[in-house]
C-alpha cells in the first residue's frame, strides 16, 4: 500500500469515521430510532444525519481550502457547527 502514500492525518481521518460508523452501528441495535421530520420534510435516522453531516463536511472543507488556504482549522470548526446543525434540526 506505499502507493497510497499514508499519513497519519489520513489514517487518523479514516479511524476516525470507521469509529463513527462503528459507535451508530452499536447505538442502532441498543437503541433502534424512528426516523423523524426535520427541516428538510425528509424522514432522516441518525445514519442519514451522519451522513449528511459527512457529505457537508466535506464540502465545507474544500470551499475552506479554496478560498482561505492550508490552514483548514477554521473549516473545521465550521464543520462541527454543521454536524450540530443536522443532527439537532434535520
Amino acid at each position: 500500500m506505499s502507493w497510497m502514500a499514508w499519513t497519519w492525518p489520513t489514517a487518523l481521518f479514516f479511524a476516525v469515521i470507521a469509529l463513527l460508523l462503528v459507535i451508530f452501528t452499536v447505538i442502532g441495535v441498543k437503541r433502534p430510532e424512528t426516523p423523524r421530520v426535520g427541516i428538510l420534510r425528509i424522514e432522516t435516522t441518525r445514519g442519514d444525519r451522519l451522513f449528511i453531516s459527512l457529505l457537508g463536511a466535506a464540502f465545507i472543507n474544500l470551499i475552506w481550502l479554496g478560498m482561505a488556504g492550508a490552514p483548514v482549522w477554521g473549516g473545521l470548526i465550521l464543520s462541527f457547527v454543521w454536524a450540530a446543525a443536522v443532527f439537532r434540526w434535520v
